[in-house]
C-alpha cells in the first residue's frame, strides 16, 4: 500500500511523493540512526547518491565504448590517420 509523503520544497512549492511502505521504513531506519534529520534529508541523500551512481554507469559505458573502438583499432578493422594529415585536410595549425 502506497505512502503519500509530501515535501516542501525551497521555493514554497510543494513535492508530492508516493512511497511504499518499505521506503518508509528505509527512511524511517536513516532517521532513527542520525543519518539523516528528517525525510527530505534523506530523500536528497538518496537523490545524491542516485546521481553518483548515473555518473559512475556513465563513465563506465563510454570506457566500454572506447575499449570496443581501441580494440578494432589494434585489430586493423579501424583505419586511423595521423594529426598531421587531418590539421592539413581541415587547415587547423
Amino acid at each position: 500500500m502506497p505512502v503519500n509523503v509530501n515535501i516542501k520544497k525551497a521555493n514554497s512549492e510543494r513535492l508530492n511523493v508516493e512511497l511504499g511502505r518499505p521506503y518508509l521504513a528505509i527512511i524511517n531506519k536513516a532517521i532513527e540512526k542520525g543519518y539523516a534529520g528528517n525525510m527530505s534529508e534523506v530523500i536528497r541523500h538518496a537523490l545524491k547518491a542516485f546521481e553518483r551512481e548515473m555518473d559512475e554507469e556513465e563513465a563506465r559505458l563510454v570506457k566500454k565504448g572506447v575499449d570496443e573502438m581501441m580494440k578494432g583499432v589494434k585489430g586493423g578493422k579501424i583505419r586511423t590517420k595521423p594529426l598531421s594529415e587531418i590539421e592539413k585536410k581541415y587547415g587547423v595549425k
